[in-house]
């Protein structure tokens, strides 16, 4: 099966608090590179996942989500001695809080001997990030191998760093996402990470250091402010569209999938920013990470070009 975008990473339940101070959560479902591939299936991207799960309602949930989305799931372990990881979000005045029960999850178990190598050989672009390295050693090597195997198959190897210090030390966190990057094709990181990681300030001096590492294109997440979408030779800031904002979570992530899928389609880093930026908005008009990932329907009309 040939596929545009497989995606590595980690699965997680989601406890969403849907009302501030108040203990009433809504269950969904989570985790960066599959709300990733979540989003770019609905921009109409054929998309793969790749990781293990546990054989437990979670994990069989995130089964049927999965094929309910038209992600193919042949790249997907399931492990009868491991549980799939949740986390909770709460809300308050300083934005959302991430709590995770995910120590000892299947998708952490998952190293390079268990990788799914004819699914990631399959694709145009393989999507990886810091959060898919973090989960444990096993995981970061299977990463650093699935990024080989992409790259002996002529794909595209896109790399978030999506930092977690709860997960790892920055010292780590610089020297394993600064090596991956440095064998990615498409940089997306976002600006509060990338501070940490690089030492920076300026999201221009940010985008210099990632072009200088070697990628092709870097998209720069500016929260509310956009995007800064650049290549060695031209670079655009990309404002935001004005929207009901209750909820991020996921909305990074929806950057990535929205970028991903619009960039294979038309082959323009800065057409794919602006869709990208857009659909990163829209997803924040809805509760949880998953539930508001726009439609490609959606993000046209918001663009203001009709339904494609």
């Amino acid at each position: 099966m040939q596929l545009d975008i497989v995606a590595l990473g980690e699965p997680l339940g989601e406890f969403n608090q849907t009302r501030p101070g108040e203990p009433d959560y809504r269950f969904g479902h989570g985790g960066d590179t599959s709300n990733v591939a979540i989003a770019a299936a609905r921009q109409g991207a054929k998309v793969g996942y790749v990781t293990a799960v546990g054989d437990d309602a979670f994990g069989r949930s995130f089964l049927e989500l999965w094929q309910r989305e038209g992600v193919f799931v042949g790249g997907v372990k399931v492990d009868p001695t491991a549980h799939t990881g949740v986390y909770f979000v709460t809300h308050g005045p300083d934005g959302h809080e991430f709590s995770y029960l995910r120590a000892g999850s299947a998708a952490s178990r998952l190293g390079p001997g268990d990788l799914p190598r004819d699914v990631i050989a399959a694709a145009r672009l393989l999507h990886v990030s810091g959060i898919s390295q973090a989960i444990s050693p096993a995981a970061a090597d299977a990463v650093f191998e699935a990024m080989a195997i992409a790259r002996a198959a002529g794909a595209t190897i896109a790399y978030d760093t999506n930092l977690r210090l709860r997960l790892w030390p920055l010292a780590r966190a610089r020297a394993v996402s600064g090596a991956a990057m440095a064998l990615a094709d498409i940089a997306l990181p976002g600006l509060d990470d990338a501070r940490q990681l690089t030492g920076l300030e300026q999201p221009d001096a940010i985008v210099d250091h990632y072009l200088a590492l070697g990628c092709k294109i870097v998209a720069l997440t500016l929260g509310k402010d956009g995007s800064l979408v650049a290549t060695a030779s031209e670079r655009q800031r990309i404002p935001s569209i004005s929207v009901a904002a209750i909820d991020a979570t996921g909305a990074g992530d929806c950057f990535d999938g929205a970028f991903l899928a619009e960039w294979l389609r038309t082959g323009d880093a800065f057409a794919a920013g602006r869709y990208a930026t857009v659909a990163a908005a829209l997803s924040t008009t809805g509760w949880g990470a998953v539930a508001p990932l726009p439609q490609r329907a959606a993000v046209e009309a918001a663009l203001g070009r009709g339904a494609a």
